[in-house]
């Protein structure tokens, strides 16, 4: 069970409890990065904003002068002058022309502002991975990091949304405060009496609201960790009838988050009718006090009318700068989640190697030492190995031993604390990526297999053509089975290769490796779900190919006496050291643990006989 969410949990409580005015701060400052990334297309959506905000006061200016020239005379003098109405009525389009433009330009390309900034930094968080050793891939749950892409990375840049309406607004309140003193300077004073209740009702808002919103957000995090976990161990799940008990646990991370989200709208419930309501209260002191004004003729009806619908019009898109002020917590909470990752200075850097002609490699591995982070034991201690090109070695040892931590050293999943690996005598840290992913192949203990066609699977998108693809599952015995299966290699396998046996899912793992026609070939236990006999004539046909100058060298990780005998040497680990090394034959003969480890499959199979 991951516990690495509630880390992070307890990481966004801390970062809740901090004040507003430093919410505030790192807010504006995130605001101030992706400005700067998208800064045409931001402007672009400001201007748009801004004319909305410019064409909603000129409308209310249009609305006060159509009162005072078209409405009041015709009431008048009981006839409607044709000239100022066909005036007022294409003023009237005009400005509704002219802010629909500005809608548009402040949604769409508001819009891709927010989707733009979205999809990049979801590359930048994918490249990071990708880029990180597996050592830190580790220590972080695969749930987490489908957090930090998905929803951390729209939560950071969910602000963006309201953004350009938020500034136009703020010009729109210039521009109308203008043309309200302009109208009438009492109501102004008396209607903006609300306004600065507004902003303080925010303040108080938001300061309440952050540490909740802060700890919805990381719950999220959570429910994705424990969603996934059940997801990936289904089989686990299933076979021992557990399903009843990460029911329960799912259910508990969603409550919480459920709970969560109901606390956070529960405080919104709160102030949406308060904030909603005191422009109204304002509008209704403008009215109350303009028909006294009116009536005693201090003002003109014209100018009523403008004032209180300039604050009809006003009162909601100042909700624009709430809402803002309400993303910046959780912007501020998901920014700091993303720059985790963004920050990490873990990353492998590749060299500018490659290795010349082609061809099986010499391997030589330099007093090697690796310990994983967190650990004071070292895993492998000292380990001096030379391996000449076209050999087939197996690796024999315990659990524990350190075999698959070596055969993740030799394809630099990891690098080591000291010692080096080099392959014709270049150290595969200065080898170029390109180079390494050519050179070395690796087929692991547990397959992955992609829900896409058997094709795909095996040359997993590179430049192979189908004699290719035959060739290598031919090799692996698995031609047979593939043509067999409707489509032969265009048969889509489902997820994980669902539709296959685990010996079936081995063998394209194989034949994906070998299809790159690798230098150096590593398998870490790779046909332990495969039938003996079979296994024999993949290994039989492999060492067959390594005879050839184009077969690989070949690191295999063994556990059945029959798959060691084909190797020319064998390696014996012992808690992290090389024990023994020699021939099947020899090691048998000189080393008692060795014997008692690979005899120890065949007596244990004689006792269940």
């Amino acid at each position: 069970m991951s516990g690495s969410p509630v880390v992070e949990e307890q990481d966004d409580r801390d970062l809740g409890t901090m004040n507003t005015a430093r919410i505030t701060r790192r807010g504006f400052t995130l605001l101030g990065r992706g400005i700067r990334e998208q800064r045409l297309l931001f402007w672009i959506s400001v201007i748009g904003s801004v004319l909305f905000g410019f064409m909603t006061v000129a409308d209310a200016r249009v609305l006060g002068w159509a009162t005072d020239h078209v409405i009041r005379p015709s009431f008048q003098s009981g006839e409607v002058t044709k000239g100022a109405l066909v005036g007022a009525v294409l003023l009237f389009l005009a400005v509704a022309l002219l802010r629909a433009l500005g809608i548009v330009a402040r949604r769409l390309i508001g819009g891709i502002v927010y989707y733009r900034l979205v999809a990049d930094y979801r590359r930048r968080v994918t490249r990071q991975y990708l880029s990180l050793p597996m050592a830190w891939h580790h220590r972080h749950p695969t749930g987490q990091l489908l957090s930090n892409a998905n929803a951390d990375v729209e939560g950071a840049w969910a602000v963006f949304m309201p953004l350009p309406m938020a500034i136009g607004v703020i010009a729109m309140l210039v521009a109308a405060i203008f043309e309200m003193v302009r109208a009438d300077l009492v109501l102004t004073l008396v209607g903006l009496v609300v306004f600065p209740a507004l902003f303080g009702i925010n303040v108080f808002y938001q300061r309440w609201l952050s540490p909740r919103v802060a700890h919805a957000q990381s719950l999220r995090g959570s429910v994705s960790a424990v969603a996934h976990e059940s997801f990936d161990g289904a089989l686990v799940v299933k076979s021992l009838g557990r399903e009843a008990d990460e029911t329960d646990r799912f259910r508990d991370v969603a409550e919480e988050l459920r709970d969560a989200n109901i606390a956070v709208g529960r405080i919104r419930s709160m102030f949406d009718p308060l904030l909603e309501a005191l422009p109204n209260f304002g509008i209704l002191l403008v009215i109350l006090l303009g028909i006294g004004r009116v009536s005693s003729g201090a003002a003109d009806p014209g100018d009523v009318v403008s004032v209180a619908y300039l604050f009809t019009v006003v009162a909601f898109p100042v909700r624009a700068i709430g809402w803002v002020l309400g993303e910046l917590p959780r912007s501020v909470v998901t920014w700091d989640r993303v720059a985790s990752v963004l920050d990490e200075r873990g990353s492998m850097p590749y060299g500018t190697a490659t290795l010349p002609g082609a061809g099986p490699v010499r391997l030589d591995v330099d007093d090697l030492t690796f310990g994983y982070s967190g650990s004071d034991v070292d895993v492998l201690r000292g380990i001096d190995l030379r391996v000449a090109p076209g050999r087939v070695v197996a690796v024999v040892g315990a659990t524990g031993s350190g075999k698959s931590t070596l055969t993740s050293l030799l394809t630099r999943l990891v690098d080591p604390q000291t010692g080096a690996i080099r392959v014709d005598g270049v150290d595969i840290r200065e080898l170029t990526h390109d180079e390494l992913a050519r050179a070395i192949a690796v087929v692991p203990q547990g397959t992955f297999l992609f829900d896409d066609s058997v094709r795909e699977n095996v040359t997993l998108g590179g430049d192979f053509t189908d004699d290719d693809v035959w060739a290598a599952l031919h090799t692996v015995q698995a031609d047979e089975f593939v043509a067999n299966l409707p489509g032969g290699l265009d048969a889509e396998l489902g997820e994980r290769g669902t539709t296959l046996s685990g010996g079936q899912r081995q063998r394209l793992s194989l034949a994906r490796a070998l299809v790159r026609r690798p230098r150096l070939l590593v398998m870490d236990d790779a046909t332990s779900a495969v039938d003996p006999e079979v296994e024999q004539r993949i290994l039989k046909a492999l060492a067959a190919h390594t005879s050839d100058d184009d077969g690989p060298t070949v690191m295999v990780v063994a556990y059945r006496k029959a798959t060691i005998a084909l190797a020319d040497e064998v390696v014996f680990l012992d808690e992290g050291a090389i024990a023994d090394r020699g021939s099947h034959g020899e090691l048998v003969e000189r080393s008692p643990d060795y014997r008692n480890l690979v005899n120890a499959y065949d007596q244990a199979r004689e006792a269940l006989s």
